[in-house]
């Protein structure tokens, strides 16, 4: 199938959100590292070039663990950000087991299928976004999704604190979070509807 131009957006609903859950970790030969990258890259709002360089010492301790931090540079600022993994530890735990069990060993976190000396490619995680996509009949999944994902329901839960969210995606304008959440006329039509004018 060929692919045309588009904007990625977040994924909104929860449905949704499932459906593509459940295609990346059962449709896929490396399901459980597919599903566990989106995962990660939802609940850290990480770009996926920075989720994909992630190191298996970054997220385990010596022992096992998961940590509860993780401390990496942007790639594309190039500062020092604090990853806070608590959210998918679960996910982070199952992805350990998974790769005991299939007995793959990388210093990457999230190594390529086809040579576990290098992480997988950003290319390669556009194409599982892509054919997941396709198989949901979603045109607009990409590699950001995740994290547009992550900062969508962080600012719904939040009750729309924009700061917070700004602070977590390292923007420096309200607008340019807002266009990358998505808020087009309708959300924020949707949203005033909600508000008490009287």
């Amino acid at each position: 199938m060929e692919h045309k131009f588009y904007t990625v957006q977040p994924i909104k609903n929860k449905t949704i959100l499932d459906q593509v859950k459940d295609t990346l970790l059962h449709h896929f030969r490396a399901g459980r590292r597919n599903y566990t990258i989106f995962q990660v890259g939802k609940a850290t709002l990480l770009r996926v070039s920075d989720v994909l360089a992630l190191k298996y010492s970054d997220v385990y301790e010596k022992n096992g663990k998961v940590k509860t931090r993780a401390y990496i540079y942007d790639q594309k600022t190039g500062k020092q950000n604090i990853i806070y993994l608590k959210p998918v530890k679960q996910d982070l735990k199952d992805y350990q087991n998974w790769l005991k069990e299939k007995n793959i060993d990388s210093i990457w976190l999230f190594p390529s299928f086809t040579n576990s000396t290098k992480p997988l490619s950003r290319k390669q995680y556009y194409k599982i976004m892509a054919k997941t996509g396709d198989l949901l009949g979603i045109d607009y999944l990409g590699t950001h999704t995740m994290r547009k994902t992550g900062a969508y329901f962080v600012y719904q839960q939040t009750h729309f604190d924009i700061g917070f969210v700004m602070q977590l995606l390292n923007h420096s304008s309200q607008r340019s979070t807002l266009h990358y959440l998505g808020i087009d006329q309708t959300m924020r039509e949707r949203i005033l509807d909600k508000i008490d004018f009287d």
